[in-house]
């Protein structure tokens, strides 16, 4: 039966077929890729970072804006840019309704933004499962660190004596998870706020301004090293996630009282399970994301960032923006009376 087709027909038939089938499953479509690149080439995405510059937020989103754009289609420059104004949300809200929505503008939103709108916190002028969710470079494990000079070696002494710590502002976890741990926990936070951002808070506790902050533990890592070697401060307590470089440093979950404690605890802290997580505003044509998304994984795996990140000791342990979604959607459906409880510490 081979004799009734010329000896070049089916590999052309079986290339038109394959195609075809191909772009119907949804997998390539030659044209839109031609359009998402042509719109890209030659063009600035501007990345928004809502707090000030040298802290974990801006080291990450810098460090992927300089991989990000030559893994997009039309290999677009991308400028990484701050906007600081309480604790990120002013980003955060420029970035939902102001911002383009072609794909030009992007933002690392701080990652208790879903479990503060979650709870109606003050401000809050966006739906955080609107936004195009890209990926987060690494999960994080948040600390609550003590300036050795306190002399606070744990969490039983931070019951005990009042300790100043620094915040950028209400609604930022700076401020939202020592004041949980003072109502559910026990400690005894003096909270300042006012900071632009890590960076500042952390010269804060360099002038003995502040002694005490929130941070994650690869932050420490990549922007404060020669305080992880010297023992500049004391872990008290750990998030939900526990990082293993920690040991037996206590979770937050286990320290507060089992039932709706924890579970406002949880909620608070699930954040740091997002990492740094990057966004487009919605609206972005459904191509553009797909692109965004698909770079944001290949700049994940791309040599450079890898060496870079290599030597500021940062994991990468990556997550999709499915995977975020689907946490961030779990997130806005908790419980009303967890939420109730939440509502003091977030807004």
């Amino acid at each position: 039966m081979g004799g009734n087709f010329p000896r070049m027909a089916l590999p052309t038939y079986a290339s038109t077929l394959l195609l075809a089938l191909v772009t119907l499953g949804g997998l390539i479509d030659p044209v839109r890729a031609d359009n998402v690149a042509d719109f890209w080439r030659g063009k600035t995405i501007r990345f928004l970072i809502g707090v000030g510059a040298g802290g974990d937020y801006d080291v990450q989103a810098r460090l992927i804006s300089r991989y990000l754009g030559k893994n997009l289609p039309g290999a677009p420059t991308v400028i990484a840019e701050n906007m600081v104004g309480a604790g990120g949300l002013g980003m955060t809200n420029y970035l939902y309704n102001i911002a383009p929505k072609d794909g030009s503008a992007l933002g690392i939103i701080p990652n208790n933004f879903p479990a503060l709108q979650a709870a109606g916190g003050r401000g809050v002028q966006f739906d955080a499962r609107q936004f195009n969710w890209l990926g987060s470079i690494t999960s994080e494990t948040e600390t609550m660190v003590v300036w050795k000079t306190t002399g606070v070696k744990n969490i039983e002494d931070a019951r005990k004596v009042e300790i100043i710590a620094g915040a950028s502002g209400r609604g930022a976890i700076t401020y939202t998870f020592p004041a949980m741990m003072n109502d559910l926990i026990g400690t005894k936070f003096k909270i300042v706020t006012g900071y632009s951002g890590g960076n500042a808070i952390n010269l804060a506790m360099e002038r003995g301004e502040v002694e005490a902050r929130i941070n994650s533990w690869s932050s420490w890592k990549v922007t404060k090293p020669e305080w992880v070697q010297s023992g500049a401060f004391v872990v008290i307590a750990q998030g939900a996630r526990r990082h293993p470089d920690l040991g037996d440093v206590p979770s937050v979950i286990d320290l507060a009282r089992e039932g709706d404690d924890r579970e406002v605890v949880r909620l608070i802290t699930l954040g740091a399970a997002l990492g740094r997580p990057v966004a487009a505003p919605p609206g972005v044509p459904e191509e553009r994301v797909a692109a965004l998304r698909e770079a944001f994984m290949a700049t994940t795996r791309d040599p450079g960032l890898l060496a870079e990140a290599a030597a500021m000791r940062l994991a990468i342990e990556p997550l999709t923006g499915a995977e975020m979604q689907h946490m961030i959607a779990n997130v806005l459906d908790t419980p009303a009376r967890v939420v109730a409880r939440a509502k003091e510490f977030l807004e």
